[in-house]
């Protein structure tokens, strides 16, 4: 037991940079986020969620950039400087037509030009919609992953029918169903153990 609990409190802290791809202010990616927050601080130790926000972006366009394409509007200064501090990143990804939403994709663009900044770390992906529960979007997702070098985990995944019942969220956009709060917990454990492999696995190169 004691050894248990050495190892655990060994961990070191990782930060999780996490991006919701929704604007809505009561969107259920934004309470996702939310909930990871609450769960981290609760019962993950070594595991710290920054909220990036992406709403004050400018759209990508080459003309914004600068001396020579390595300088950016101060928005994209501070959004790369985020990523690139984080150790692994979670994407609360809605579904718009098939695809991710055009603000998470202009921050992933912006994140990757000139020297990429999301390149050979862990990433997790949740999702809520309809009946497929945002799953094609996390799909696209992970084909756009596969240029910026993300490594995505594939198990456990997350994609919540928001419109079952019992009900997942509240009309904030808050969590509120427990089955599904205990398996974003294990998404979250899953993208730890993870960012930690790969991390171990960088030093031994």
């Amino acid at each position: 037991m004691d050894s248990v609990t050495v190892s655990t409190a060994a961990k070191p802290t990782l930060r999780v940079a996490a991006f919701c791809g929704s604007l809505r202010k009561d969107s259920w990616h934004r309470g996702l986020i939310r909930a990871a927050e609450e769960l981290c601080e609760e019962s993950i130790p070594g595991l710290r969620i920054d909220h990036v926000d992406i709403s004050g972006l400018p759209m990508a366009n080459p003309d914004l950039e600068t001396d020579g394409g390595e300088g950016f509007p101060p928005a994209v200064e501070a959004l790369r400087d985020r990523v690139r501090a984080a150790d692994c990143f979670l994407f609360a990804s809605p579904e718009y037509n098939y695809s991710v939403t055009a603000s998470l994709k202009n921050a992933l663009d912006w994140a990757s030009r000139g020297n990429n900044c999301w390149a050979d770390r862990a990433a997790a992906i949740v999702c809520a919609g309809g009946d497929f529960g945002g799953a094609r979007a996390s799909l696209h997702l992970r084909q756009v992953g596969i240029f910026l070098d993300l490594h995505f985990i594939n198990k456990p995944e997350l994609h919540i029918r928001a419109f079952a019942e019992p009900p997942k969220f509240d009309g904030e956009g808050n969590l509120i169903d427990a089955v599904t709060r205990e398996r974003l917990k294990k998404v979250l454990l899953s993208l730890q153990a993870f960012a930690l492999r790969l991390q171990h696995n960088n030093k031994d190169d």
